[in-house]
């Protein structure tokens, strides 16, 4: 069962959208886009305070920051993804058609727990990665959402990895110290 609503969000059918999609085909795009889009993304969405990213003009677009599967720091990166009826996202580790997975994936494999900036709000998630009929149905869903998909995954050996993020209640900051109501309240020295 897939969680996507009956009129989940879809491109534009306008002819420049049929364009980009033909042009996102190509394997020079492919050397290209992930370094000039990505970066492009992150300054736009810096100046706009998170409201907004150039590439989601076309497609549904979040930043996902995750921890480096290596490193253990945050790691950014600009992502489209296909929203989900229930709040949730699913994301599509097709790099473009590139050889190798995204790095960002190998990220939420070590560590699932991470968060979107999703139209300027803050949102933590849990990631998980799909496999089996599950997976099948949305690569489904996904080739319906962006056709160029399809050329990324001919181009490659590898599955391309799909992610479905769930919401998760925000880690609780360190815990106050209890004071009896007779204490009187800290003092900042």
């Amino acid at each position: 069962m897939t969680r996507f609503p009956s009129s989940r969000p879809k491109p534009s059918s306008h002819p420049g959208v049929r364009l980009v999609q033909k042009v996102s085909s190509t394997p020079a795009f492919a050397k290209v886009a992930p370094h000039l889009i990505p970066a492009l993304d992150r300054a736009v969405h810096r100046l706009t305070r998170g409201k907004v990213l150039v590439s989601a003009q076309l497609l549904p677009g979040l930043v996902l920051t995750a921890t480096g599967a290596r490193s253990g720091q945050p790691r950014r990166t600009p992502l489209a993804c296909m929203p989900e009826e229930d709040g949730g996202w699913i994301l599509i580790g097709s790099n473009f058609g590139r050889s190798g997975h995204p790095a960002w994936t190998a990220n939420l494999l070590a560590r699932p727990d991470a968060e979107v900036s999703w139209k300027g709000a803050d949102i933590p998630v849990t990631a998980r990665l799909l496999r089996g009929e599950e997976r099948a149905a949305v690569w489904k869903a996904a080739l319906a959402f962006w056709p160029p998909y399809a050329t990324y995954q001919a181009r490659v050996e590898r599955e391309i990895r799909l992610f479905r993020l769930s919401r998760r209640e925000p880690a609780a900051g360190p815990a106050e110290t209890p004071r009896s109501p007779a204490s009187p309240p800290p003092t900042s020295g």
